[in-house]
């Protein structure tokens, strides 16, 4: 089972067993009115006040979203990143020497073959699952 970890204020953080509940900083400094979006309101503002952790600090490596504790350069989440359901979208992930696992979603109303076109491997594929706006999809690779 995947644990979900809070993002959004009022939500149980779950870092690292903290069951702290997201809050938010304050919008300061806000120049919407002169140029919207101002840098303030397009960074996030979310935080954990037990643990420390601030949505700002999360990046993405290797289809990870990783957030890093400062203090001590550990990594205090490595969960990975939320898949886009308005595009096609995926997480590649192993399967053996020769191929590779794609796992995914797309808008209700893609066809198969146009899923098939972003996803196929060097010497094609085929799907394991495919409907409901999600797809799994073996590409071989070698």
């Amino acid at each position: 089972m995947e644990i979900e970890y809070g993002q959004l204020e009022g939500e149980t953080c779950k870092r690292m067993g903290c069951q702290g509940v997201i809050e938010e900083h304050p919008r300061e400094n806000c120049s919407c009115h002169i140029s919207p979006p101002c840098h303030y309101c397009t960074t996030p503002r979310e935080y954990c006040p037990d643990c420390g952790w601030e949505a700002k600090d999360d990046m993405v490596i290797n289809d990870c979203v990783v957030n890093v504790n400062k203090e001590t350069g550990t990594y205090r989440t490595w969960t990975p990143r939320p898949l886009d359901e308005t595009k096609i979208d995926w997480h590649s992930k192993s399967h053996s020497s020769c191929s590779m696992i794609k796992e995914g979603c797309y808008p209700l109303g893609t066809t198969i073959e146009e899923v098939r076109k972003v996803v196929d491997g060097t010497f094609g594929g085929s799907f394991e699952s495919f409907g409901g706006g999600k797809f799994k999809f073996i590409a071989y690779t070698d």
